[in-house]
């Protein structure tokens, strides 16, 4: 007996030892393996955070370089002198030139600033308000309960709903829009963005917000703080352009005021028709008037001519001198159509097979079609003089372009019905109307703007 338990304290020694051995040993691989999940987490979070930083001043350079300058600067007494002067010589550059300084300095300030202080911390709540944020599917959470709360009846277990926020990506301030551009969630549409413009002036607090398409899944929400166009613009002064040939009017790109965004607004006259729908009092006759004056010199020097149908007889009757051919009634658009169909038989036979585009020259100036009110003909008339007028005019539009000949029509009512040729035109301008009849601007299928 006694061999055997002196036998067995030395194997438990031995058991005890190896263990005590086995033990050093782990602890030692557990160090080794600790210290390099640290040394592994530590170079996974330096390079985040490289990545984070790179990515950051990419996006964001205007912030890191203010930032950067600021760390690096030298004494807090210069750095005060510094932003003191800058901020007096910005202050005497706005109080000289307010035009200048909005256009180099102004608008990046203001766009910077509204960004940080505006649009960064509010506009997600803005978007979850107004229906905008994408709500994934509820993942269940499962919660263990004391016996005292299971004997209340409490759940156990709970719905934890995440839900995603389109992002901010950049942000443009000019003198009367805030140019919001945002990146949308999968699953979202700029549809949508455009639904709840109305709800996102008012979070905003202001009286506009328009929603434009910039890329697929990028859009470009728009409030407008103040409004540009409560005075008009005035035109071009004649006596400024008589000096000017008409040969160097550019008719691709004639200037006819300004844009709700403060810039100027160019229209082409050659290479395309227009149709411009407004109701009463909407400014289609400014939209007519004000490229007729800018290429003042093209119609004096015979690069232009024009032609009027003014079937209420008042619109271009205060510029009767410069219409070539002028028609009030029916019967007389019909002839000045027929006419210009003629010349357009006849250039056409003279340069086909040469070129694709007619050049426009004195002696194949390009032939203006100004169409006042073109619904009164094209639907609220006769039935023979109907049909003649929208077969006429459909010739024109889709035969003229490439031979120089340009149909610009006004219309009040923009319905398929009221002008038949309405899709002949592949530039559409809609003014203010009494109905959501003209598509929005950012929709590209139908080329309204």
């Amino acid at each position: 007996m006694i061999a055997v338990v002196v036998a067995g304290l030395g194997g438990l020694g031995v058991v005890v030892w190896v263990l005590a051995k086995l033990g050093k040993a782990l602890i030692k691989i557990a160090e080794v393996l600790a210290a390099a999940a640290v040394v592994v987490l530590a170079l996974w979070l330096m390079v985040k955070a490289v990545v984070w930083a790179l990515r950051q001043t990419l996006t964001h350079w205007r912030t890191s370089l203010a930032v950067v300058a600021l760390l690096a600067w030298w004494g807090w007494s210069s750095l005060v002198v510094t932003v003191g002067v800058v901020v007096g010589v910005l202050t005497g550059w706005r109080l000289v030139s307010v035009a200048s300084f909005d256009a180099w300095a102004g608008r990046y300030l203001r766009a910077w600033s509204r960004r940080w202080a505006i649009y960064a911390p509010k506009f997600p709540d803005w978007l979850h308000a107004c229906g905008l944020s994408v709500t994934q599917d509820a993942a269940p959470v499962v919660v263990t309960l004391s016996p005292l709360g299971r004997a209340l009846g409490r759940s156990r277990s709970r719905s934890q709903v995440r839900g995603e926020i389109p992002r901010v990506v950049g942000v443009r301030s000019g003198a009367s829009w805030d140019e919001v551009r945002v990146r949308l969630v999968p699953g979202q549409k700029p549809e949508g963005f455009d639904e709840a413009a109305r709800a996102l002036a008012s979070a905003r607090g202001v009286a506009r917000c328009q929603v434009r398409e910039l890329t697929p899944n990028v859009v470009s929400i728009d409030f407008q703080r103040r409004n540009l166009l409560t005075d008009p613009v005035p035109c071009p002064d004649l006596s400024t352009l008589t000096g000017i040939h008409g040969g160097a009017v550019d008719l691709r790109r004639v200037w006819s005021g300004r844009t709700e965004y403060g810039q100027d607004w160019h229209v082409p006259l050659a290479g395309g028709h227009t149709l411009v729908a407004g109701a009463t009092g909407a400014g289609k006759n400014s939209v007519m008037w004000c490229p007729l004056v800018s290429i003042a010199p093209a119609i004096r020097d015979g690069w232009v001519r024009v032609s009027g149908i003014d079937p209420k007889g008042m619109e271009l009757a205060y510029g009767r001198g410069i219409f070539h051919r002028y028609a009030v009634t029916g019967t007389d658009a019909v002839a000045v159509l027929d006419d210009l169909i003629d010349a357009m038989n006849t250039r056409k036979t003279e340069f086909a097979g040469r070129v694709r585009s007619v050049p426009i020259s004195p002696t194949h100036p390009l032939e203006l079609l100004e169409f006042d009110e073109i619904g009164a003909l094209t639907r609220y008339t006769d039935r023979k003089t109907r049909d003649a007028i929208t077969e006429r005019v459909a010739l024109l539009t889709t035969q003229g372009r490439a031979l120089g000949f340009t149909v610009r029509g006004y219309v009040q009512e923009p319905t398929k019905d009221t002008v038949p040729v309405r899709e002949l035109f592949p530039r559409r301008i809609c003014l203010r109307v009494s109905a959501r009849k003209c598509p929005a601007a950012r929709n590209k299928a139908t080329g309204w703007c």
